[in-house]
């Protein structure tokens, strides 16, 4: 183990104790198994995203939340996700950029967005359990956690709007990148290595979602259709849309947005069963005629 790992961490040493302990003794017991956990996690992490650190510390620092923070102790994470944002997005920018010789700004733009949004960042850390490691006082975080991860399962793609990733976990991402930005001596070419990587599957051109209500409105105006909207989310967390024949609910009690979000996919969902329907028994009549 590297030098400054002992450094930060302490000696691994846990000497035998009797049976009887007083609180001081709990303490020492407590630190060590804290000390044990950081080794394995930084052992664990490093090998998953293929980049080992010269600079523990930061690694310290970016799994770090600012509810934790004390003067005394390591800097939050905040610092280390602003600097991990701009570099994310401007690899990602230089990635289409040249990937894509022919797309127009505005596309290039969906396609970024998409790759360095909440939701995707918030599904790399599950996909990695950075939340299991981060030092935080948020009581509500693991609940808010467990959703997300029940939700990914109803949607294994990215919904574009349809679930509530918890910003925290975007934010231990984009500060895990500012870490190795710095650690590697802002190498941008290093750092591409292991956010390519950590960011698998990209969202592509081909797998890219155009947003559920823009979808729907889209269709509406293809078929000439005025929408309603019955809006009871304050009292049932739920918004209906109507939209010629066709109505879609949507329910979520935590985010307005995300319930007229599913309300409105619910309804285009609806639109393309009935046009699928209605092209089946066409091409039947075709077929008998």
């Amino acid at each position: 183990m590297d030098n400054n790992l002992d450094y930060l961490f302490g000696s691994m040493e846990i000497q035998p104790r009797s049976s009887t302990l007083d609180q001081s003794e709990n303490q020492d017991l407590s630190e060590n198994k804290v000390t044990l956990e950081w080794k394995k996690f930084v052992e664990e992490l490093q090998e998953a995203v293929g980049y080992k650190f010269k600079n523990v510390n930061l690694l310290y620092q970016a799994f770090t939340h600012s509810s934790f923070h004390r003067a005394d102790e390591c800097e939050s994470y905040e610092r280390l996700e602003y600097i991990g944002d701009s570099v994310l997005n401007l690899l990602i920018a230089k990635a289409h950029y040249f990937l894509h010789l022919d797309l127009a700004p505005g596309q290039l733009t969906r396609l970024r967005a998409a790759n360095v949004d909440t939701e995707k960042l918030a599904r790399v850390a599950v996909k990695y359990d950075f939340h299991k490691y981060l030092r935080h006082k948020k009581p509500l975080l693991k609940g808010q956690v467990e959703e997300f991860k029940d939700a990914t399962l109803e949607y294994p793609l990215h919904s574009s709007g349809l679930i509530d990733p918890p910003k925290v976990l975007a934010d231990v991402v984009e500060s895990l990148i500012g870490a190795i930005y710095i650690d590697c001596n802002f190498s941008m070419d290093i750092t591409w290595q292991v956010v390519e990587n950590l960011l698998q599957p990209m969202i592509t051109l081909e797998n890219l979602e155009t947003h559920p209500v823009t979808k729907f409105y889209e269709a509406c105006q293809r078929n000439g259709w005025s929408v309603k909207l019955i809006d009871t989310w304050e009292k049932t967390g739920e918004i209906e849309v109507f939209a010629g024949k066709f109505a879609g609910k949507g329910k979520f009690s935590g985010k307005k947005l995300i319930a007229l979000n599913r309300a409105a996919h619910n309804a285009y969902c609806e639109i393309v069963k009935n046009l699928e329907t209605t092209c089946d028994n066409h091409n039947c009549n075709e077929a008998q005629d």
